[in-house]
């Protein structure tokens, strides 16, 4: 089995690195293809950097992953999926795995995660997707910038001693159940940043109606908007994704592309195509 791996956190992120080393140490056929900078909060846009009609496209090198094919590119993950679906990176993968995201991807946020955006492309092509996130975050150390994502400006000495470890093996456990369900499902997959034997099981949960923050307009003033993020100060509901992170249980929840809801029904008959005539 071919698997794609991207991320949002860019090529050079330590996540995207222990999860390729250890999924293909299980076996699998792997290819990376991730976004040369960081895209946190991208979602599933379609952004890309072109030079002379071209996006750019750089092979790269792991560590210690010399003998799996990994490419930097200058675009968004999903636009990276919808590339090595048209085989830009080799023959078309038959799996997205991405991550592994530092910081939780959690309750509603998961709407603006580019590592959850670039598994429901790969979905809405029929494909499954493992999006893998570690909860190394606090709330306090979100961005405005980032529409409120808590992301940190992390050293690479603090970002090499979190616990990926345990982020790539849950995923590669993960996988025979993920292969088992429909086509086009995606597994968002949270853990906690604790060793293997400190994390308590896996629990499948729904997605919390919040995510980890949230965003408030602190000023606005002419020409100008300041935003200021804080700590969700929602009770963390019981059987969520939120509320198993924290109790140190890493948690999986099923969610698929969008699609048509056909519990509702338009009236399209009341609906006035053409103005009545003055």
């Amino acid at each position: 089995m071919r698997i794609l791996i991207t991320n949002d956190d860019g090529i050079e992120s330590p996540g995207i690195r222990w999860l390729a080393r250890t999924v293909a140490h299980a076996g699998y056929d792997v290819v990376v293809a991730a976004p040369l900078s960081e895209s946190s909060g991208a979602s599933a846009s379609m952004t890309a950097v072109v030079q002379d009609g071209r996006i750019v496209s750089e092979p790269r090198e792991l560590t210690g992953g010399r003998n799996i094919p990994a490419y930097g590119v200058a675009a968004s993950p999903a636009y990276i999926v919808l590339l090595a679906l048209r085989e830009a990176f080799g023959p078309v993968p038959d799996l997205v795995v991405s991550g592994i995201n530092r910081g939780a991807n959690a309750g509603a946020a998961v709407v603006h995660s580019g590592t959850v955006g670039a598994c429901l492309t790969a979905a809405h092509a029929g494909l499954h997707g493992l999006a893998v996130s570690l909860d190394v975050l606090t709330p306090a150390a979100a961005s405005a910038a980032s529409g409120g994502a808590a992301i940190a400006a992390l050293d690479e000495l603090d970002d090499e001693q979190h616990h990926w470890i345990s982020g790539a093996e849950l995923a590669v456990r993960l996988l025979p159940a993920l292969l088992h369900t429909p086509a086009g499902t995606v597994f968002n997959l949270n853990v906690p940043d604790l060793h293997m034997d400190g994390i308590r099981g896996l629990r499948q949960a729904h997605l919390a109606r919040f995510g980890q923050v949230q965003m408030s307009i602190a000023e606005a003033g002419d020409g100008y908007v300041r935003t200021a993020v804080q700590a969700a100060e929602e009770t963390l509901e019981e059987g969520s994704d939120l509320a198993a992170l924290a109790e140190n249980f890493a948690v999986v929840t099923p969610i698929r592309a969008p699609h048509e809801d056909t519990d509702v029904r338009v009236n399209v008959e009341s609906v006035r195509l053409h103005a009545p005539p003055i």
